[in-house]
């Protein structure tokens, strides 16, 4: 995983000595299947409690059992930052993998914000003028917290033996933290406002922990801290920040120590079952949807989609000006989510009217490595099943699928393409 703690700086991302990414072809024939895609949109977030137990895109919130285990009547975090992560088809003077600052602007640096989650704080104001550029495609939102200084604690209830007890879990162990929200977990309220819920759930958070033995001090409260309960605060601390539940976090601790990790069933959910198609619309049957057709380096190409007698789709990619490299014109899917260490196929049909190779190739988005594999594929003039094995050598939900076709003048036909996991 590549996201790298909280120490965000702004630098100038290259290519070997090209400027990180390149403009499109003036035609714009980009196009990407994302929920949110890449319009202006303003944004609200609103912060609140949930007792449900949910799945990955549900923001649907429930009201507290009679039997809940736990109760919360008051935690507040301090909120001090917003940020985009995208993937950019022009050129950008900025560390992509690092993502774009929304909030606070400069003028406004060290500004922050005390939420309630039990209060169902909702932010407007400060974001209004917070737009998304439309020149990315969005692949996170992370928004950043640390505990409050004049509410350091969580105050709740804890059912033990069939009776609520006051509960105090503290947040001493903790400096600050980010939640990476998945695009599909950001409500799109409308054409131009999305909405970001940061919930918590208490469920998850005491999910799996035995309290059968927890100490009751002599006031009648549950203390969680290094003094009161210690090993199962331990056990606490390793789930409150996976149960705001976003797709990923990023933590430091009291000890200055950072973790990064994946909230494991969403990311289960991203990924999907074995032997499913990772690859979207990889039929064609729905045009261009979830493709991104792209001309730089002097590369130029007219892309469209035909029907073949059978009724199968395919992709026909005209290479009008080979430009100066193969990847002068590219066919490409991001959101590619793939597991490190597990075996994959990729398959996919291509004929051209010239012979000749292109390059294949599944890369990150953000540094532009290979991740998967490169290969040169030969290409004749009737159709030919391409199929690649491969082990990725780091995970990822948004590995970008290449087929890099400049060069050279000619036409190609795509169809079928797939990627899908061989290994549980």
């Amino acid at each position: 995983m590549r996201f790298a703690g909280f120490k965000f700086g702004v630098l100038m991302a290259m290519v070997g000595v090209a400027m990180a990414f390149v403009a499109c072809s003036s035609d714009d024939k980009s196009v990407a299947g994302i929920e949110i895609g890449n319009p202006s949109l303003a944004f609200t977030a609103d912060f609140s409690v949930d007792y449900s137990q949910v799945t990955t895109n549900s923001l649907s919130k429930t009201s507290a059992a009679k039997d809940e285990p736990l109760l919360l009547d008051s935690f507040a975090l301090d909120f001090f930052e917003v940020r985009s992560y995208s993937s950019y088809y022009v050129a950008v003077n900025i560390d992509v993998s690092k993502g774009v600052r929304l909030w606070p602007g400069e003028d406004l640096a060290d500004s922050s914000l005390k939420v309630s989650f039990t209060e169902a704080s909702v932010v407007e104001e400060p974001f209004k003028n917070i737009d998304l550029e439309d020149k990315g495609y969005l692949k996170e939102m992370g928004v950043s917290f640390r505990p409050s200084k004049d509410l350091p604690k969580v105050y709740g209830k804890l059912l033990l033996d069939g009776k609520y007890v006051p509960v105090q879990y503290s947040l001493a162990w903790l400096e600050e933290f980010e939640l990476r929200y998945h695009y599909s977990q950001i409500e799109k309220v409308s054409d131009s406002i999305a909405n970001l819920s940061v919930v918590f759930f208490p469920r998850y958070f005491v999910d799996g922990v035995d309290f059968s033995k927890v100490d009751v001090a002599e006031d009648g409260v549950v203390y969680f801290d290094a003094d009161h309960n210690a090993e199962t605060w331990e056990e606490l601390n390793q789930q409150f920040i996976s149960s705001f539940r976003p797709l990923r976090y990023g933590f430091t601790n009291a000890a200055d120590e950072t973790t990064e990790a994946y909230v494991l069933d969403i990311w289960e959910g991203i990924i999907g079952a074995m032997s499913d198609n990772t690859v979207s619309n990889g039929d064609f049957s729905n045009g261009f949807y979830s493709w991104i057709v792209f001309d730089q380096f002097g590369g130029e190409s007219k892309a469209s989609v035909e029907k073949e007698g059978s009724g199968d789709h395919y992709a026909k990619i005209q290479v009008t000006q080979g430009g100066k490299y193969s990847y002068s014109v590219q066919l490409i899917q991001e959101n590619i989510a793939l597991l490190a260490g597990k075996k994959y196929k990729c398959i996919f049909t291509i004929w051209s009217d010239v012979e000749g190779q292109i390059t294949a190739r599944i890369g990150a988005y953000d540094d532009y490595q290979t991740i998967g594999f490169q290969k040169h594929v030969d290409v004749g003039t009737s159709g030919k099943s391409v199929e690649i094995e491969f082990v990725p050598r780091e995970s990822s939900p948004f590995a970008r699928f290449e087929l890099n076709l400049g060069g050279k003048e000619r036409v190609f036909y795509i169809k079928d393409v797939k990627i899908f996991r061989l290994q549980q």
